[in-house]
Order: structure tokens, then C-alpha cells, then sequence
């Protein structure tokens, strides 16, 4: 593809800092991942982060810190991609898929008070496409029910709801660092909390249930894993977040180009949120009932379009016995497409996307 769906932004710095990092012989999680940490903090504003491998890591992570295990349910949206509900599969627990929201596509709080029950321990929203979920909901939910929040916030690198950041909601939120992403590690992932209490367990887990999480120490606790993040993947992070603020402004200027010139467009919609909930747009997505003619008809202009995703989760063969009744969800899955909003992009190229979804919807 000459326009492709998604572009990583790496650089001389990134390079530089990983071959300082080799050079000096701290490779593995150490103070470069302990700096990494403190800085995401400050950019989330929120008292503590816990750097691991991956995404899936993290949510894994955060549920048995918060000792959800076997009898167990956590409730979350069958849209997503399946690390959400392999996550609590992974802690013995069993997920429940809710409804989601027809406008935003994300977990609908009407619909997840329905699914809970006596076992319902955690809620996982999920912040699909870099919008967050309706987070201030889900949290009254909580202090009602005494039900833990953990949100999946692998796509939401500085979202916010009325200005403040993703990752200070819920008990935990979880990044993601994977290339893809408004920003990487390429591979890595991020737990953010405001709980002194839970973020000892977090750093204790990572690190084979050592106390306090320290390298080298031959007590433990509790159960606990190799779940550490490198300082080379550290050392590019740091980077990615200084960065970050201004990939996102130029996907945000992108999505607003992409909007205005696909405004109108009979059979396409836009995405729609409310003005409280600031967009990290890590993707840009549209609905249409004929989503293969449309990628077929970028292709063979040189856009590259991705589907997020092509069917629900609760479809897979074991996640099969969970499927829930989601009926907006149902719907939804078959007519998402995701077009190219990433920072790299050219205003010439969104440009050239937004005029080709045009013809085409002109010549369907």
C-alpha cells in the first residue's frame, strides 16, 4: 500500500537511546524502566504505573493483583480483540459479554447492570479505537455494588474524560505498546493506578512475587511471574511519550480532515461521541454495509483499511460458551472499517482517502 493503515514513528533518538542503554550493560528492567515509570505517571497524571512485556500482560496482571480467580466474572464487550477476554481466562475467571453502545461502540453501562450477578467481581471496559468508554458510569456502578473496574486502555494513550487523563479511572487501566500503537515499545505494556496498596501487589506478581518487586531477591511472597518490560523496550518508550502529544494532535487534525471531507456522505458513518470525551483516535473508524467493496475499492488505489474487528470474540471456538445476548454488538461488527489517521500521514494523503471513500459511495 502507498497509504497503509498504520506506520510506526521511529526515529534517530529512539535509536540512539537504545544503543546508550547497550552500552551500558543494563539491558534487562532496571533504572531506564524505573524512569520510564515515573514519567508516564506525570504525562497520565496519575500516583503510580507498573511497566510490563505486553498489554495482555497487563490486564492478566491487574486482574489477579485484584485476586479475581476461579468462580469469578468479569463482565466486559465482545468487541475487542481477544487478549481482553483471554486475560480473565487466564486468571481461571469467566468472562460475560455485555452489550455495547450503538454511537460509540463501546460497553454499554445499561446493558452490563443487566449481566451482573452474585459472582461479578470486575468490570473491564474496553476504550475501543482511542475513545474512551464511559468511565464516570462505570464507576458509579462500582461504588454501588463494590465491583472492581479494570480498563483496557491498550488503545487510549492520552484519551481523556472532561480533561482528565485515561488511567486515572477504575481501580486499574492497561496499556498497550505494541508497534501499532499511538506510541511503542515495540513490545511493552503499562498499569496505571492511584491504589499504594494494589501497585505493590502489581510490582510483586511482575517480578516472581518478590517484596516490593526488587531484582535479585531470593524471598517470596506470593505467586508471581516473569512479566518485566527491558530497558531497551524502556528506552524507546521514553522517547514515544515525549513524542506522543504531538502524534496525537496530528491524528486529531487528521480525523478532523477525514470528517469534513466524508461529511454527508450517504451510507457512511462517522464516528460520534460527545464533546467530554477527548478521542486519542488510534483508529478511524466508519460504518458501512458493504465494508469488502470498500476496501477492495482503496486497495486498488494503494489505501490500506483495516477491520477492528471482523467478528465478536464471543464467536471464537472457547470463547463460544460465554456469547451473551448482543444485539448492537451483533450489528455493529459486520459494518466497522477502519481508515488511515495515524501521525505519519501526509495532509495530501488524507486527503486522497477521504476523496476515494467519496468516489466510491458516489459510484456504489
Amino acid at each position: 500500500m502507498r497509504i497503509n493503515i498504520a506506520n510506526p514513528v521511529l526515529g534517530d533518538e529512539e535509536i540512539e537511546q537504545v544503543t546508550r542503554v547497550i552500552q551500558s550493560g543494563m539491558i534487562a528492567s532496571g533504572p531506564e524502566t524505573t524512569k520510564f515509570e515515573i514519567e508516564f505517571s506525570e504525562f497520565i497524571g496519575c500516583e503510580y504505573s507498573c511497566a510490563v512485556n505486553n498489554g495482555t500482560s497487563a490486564l492478566s496482571l491487574s486482574l489477579s493483583a485484584l485476586g479475581i480467580g476461579p468462580g469469578d466474572e468479569v463482565i466486559t464487550t465482545p468487541m475487542t480483540f481477544v487478549a481482553t477476554a483471554n486475560s480473565i481466562l487466564s486468571c481461571g475467571a469467566k468472562p460475560v459479554f455485555a452489550d455495547i453502545n450503538p454511537e460509540t461502540y463501546n460497553l454499554c453501562p445499561k446493558s452490563t447492570r443487566k449481566a451482573i450477578t452474585k459472582r461479578t467481581k470486575a468490570i473491564m471496559p474496553v476504550h475501543l479505537y482511542g475513545l474512551p468508554s464511559d468511565m464516570e458510569e462505570f464507576e458509579s456502578i462500582s461504588e454501588e455494588l463494590e465491583i472492581r473496574i479494570i480498563g483496557d486502555a491498550a488503545q487510549a494513550h492520552g484519551a481523556k474524560i472532561n480533561g482528565k487523563s485515561v488511567g486515572n479511572f477504575g481501580d486499574a487501566e492497561c496499556f498497550s505498546f505494541y508497534p501499532t500503537k499511538n506510541m511503542t515499545t515495540g513490545e511493552g505494556g503499562m498499569i496505571t493506578t492511584n491504589n499504594q496498596e494494589l501497585y505493590s501487589r502489581l510490582v510483586s506478581i511482575r517480578n516472581h512475587g518478590r517484596p516490593g518487586g526488587e531484582l535479585g531477591v531470593y524471598e517470596h511472597e506470593r505467586f508471581g511471574l516473569n512479566l518485566r518490560l527491558t530497558d531497551i523496550g524502556a528506552a524507546i518508550g521514553r522517547v514515544q511519550l515525549r513524542r506522543l502529544p504531538d502524534f496525537n494532535l496530528r491524528r486529531k487534525s487528521n480525523a478532523i480532515e477525514l470528517t469534513k471531507l466524508l461529511e454527508g456522505i450517504e451510507g457512511v458513518t462517522l464516528p460520534r461521541f460527545k464533546s467530554q470525551f477527548g478521542h486519542a483516535w488510534h483508529q478511524y473508524t466508519i460504518l458501512v454495509e458493504d465494508r469488502a467493496s470498500l476496501a477492495d475499492y482503496l486497495k486498488s488505489h494503494g489505501i490500506g483499511t483495516g477491520v477492528y474487528y471482523p467478528r465478536l470474540i464471543s464467536e471464537y471456538p472457547h470463547l463460544n460458551s460465554f456469547k451473551g445476548v448482543t444485539p448492537v454488538a451483533d450489528e455493529i461488527v459486520k459494518k466497522v472499517i477502519s481508515l488511515p489517521v495515524h501521525a505519519s500521514l501526509s495532509e495530501s494523503e488524507v486527503n486522497e482517502v477521504g476523496k476515494t471513500v467519496k468516489r466510491w459511495a458516489e459510484d456504489i
